[in-house]
């Protein structure tokens, strides 16, 4: 017999039972998560229980699938995680990979989680290169610094695109270091990326004398106002690295680092690519335009899916540096 759920409090817990099927297991934890307040439990029992049962999703269950029983060590495994996740564990977590773009990432808290929007800042990148027949430029390799790397999904989601690319990413977290080399080794692009443990403030020096003379300087920089990190989600309270999410008390500590060495890093006409706060756009081109341009010129302020100024693309002057 099918036990459906326990109470504690007003907070309906499934009880772990024999005979259950997949659909009474997705039914059940997404009410579960939907009455503890856990955001988007739909998707989160669907991620799940797809993951569980060694899926991707459970597009390519069948009806008859959905309906099968569930054996003692999959109920196990799929209430485990789904306390993790009644725990406000991310789901990216909870599973441990993520898909971004063409490539899917192993994920670790407290390595910081890539969003949607930096899916658009690759796709921007690349067009941009192609726009501007930098491939046919440098038909060996164009080569890129990426400032801040996480799990890799920038510079990775980069190789995977174009095979002329190579690049060094940097982070200063010791975890997010060790996961973007796992990433690049499971995905086969460790020979065309070094990664190095390196703070972008304290270790200035080091990243001039190594890292001058990239065709491309990408950032999805930490760029939340540190007034906004209470107002944020207990997912990214919990589990993710405050490090990669506070850029101080107007969210440029970092940004205005990156301004500041981006003309002794790059090659002529090289280009930075940002991913910011909305209010940044206005305040790096005020910035820019008091210091007479740091060797940067502002060439334009893309928009994210949600419409809103998300993207600065920024280019050394030639003679800068």
């Amino acid at each position: 017999m099918v036990s459906t759920a326990s109470v504690v409090g007003e907070k309906v817990i499934p009880h772990i039972s024999s005979k259950l099927t997949v659909q009474q297991a997705l039914n059940q934890w997404a009410e579960c998560f939907q009455v503890t307040g856990v955001s988007e439990p739909n998707l989160s029992s669907q991620h799940i229980i797809a993951h569980a049962l060694g899926h991707k999703t459970l597009n390519s269950l069948s009806k008859r699938g959905l309906t099968q029983v569930l054996s003692q060590p999959q109920v196990e495994r799929i209430w485990k995680l789904c306390h993790k996740r009644l725990a406000r564990m991310p789901v990216q977590y909870v599973i441990e990979e993520w898909d971004f773009r063409d490539i899917t990432l192993k994920m670790k808290p407290p390595v910081f989680i890539p969003r949607p929007e930096t899916e658009e800042l690759v796709s921007l990148i690349l067009a941009d290169l192609e726009q501007r027949g930098v491939a046919s430029r440098y038909p060996d390799t164009v080569d890129f610094l990426e400032v801040g790397c996480g799990s890799g999904a920038i510079s990775l989601s980069l190789l995977h695109s174009q095979k002329q690319i190579r690049g060094m990413a940097i982070d200063q977290s010791a975890e997010a270091v060790a996961l973007i080399r796992e990433n690049a080794q499971s995905l086969g692009l460790h020979d065309r990326l070094t990664v190095n443990q390196v703070d972008v403030i304290k270790d200035a020096d080091w990243l001039v004398n190594c890292c001058s003379h990239v065709g491309v300087l990408v950032s999805n920089p930490p760029y939340l106002f540190t007034e906004d990190l209470d107002s944020l989600a207990p997912e990214i309270q919990r589990y993710e690295d405050r490090a990669a999410l506070d850029g101080g008390e107007q969210g440029m500590r970092v940004i205005d680092q990156i301004l500041t060495l981006a003309p002794r890093l790059l090659t002529e006409n090289g280009r930075v690519y940002l991913e910011v706060d909305p209010r940044h756009p206005d305040l790096i081109q005020a910035q820019l335009k008091d210091s007479r341009g740091q060797g940067l010129d502002y060439v334009k302020t893309h928009y994210d899916f949600t419409n809103r100024p998300r993207f600065c693309i920024l280019q050394r002057r030639g003679g800068a540096g």
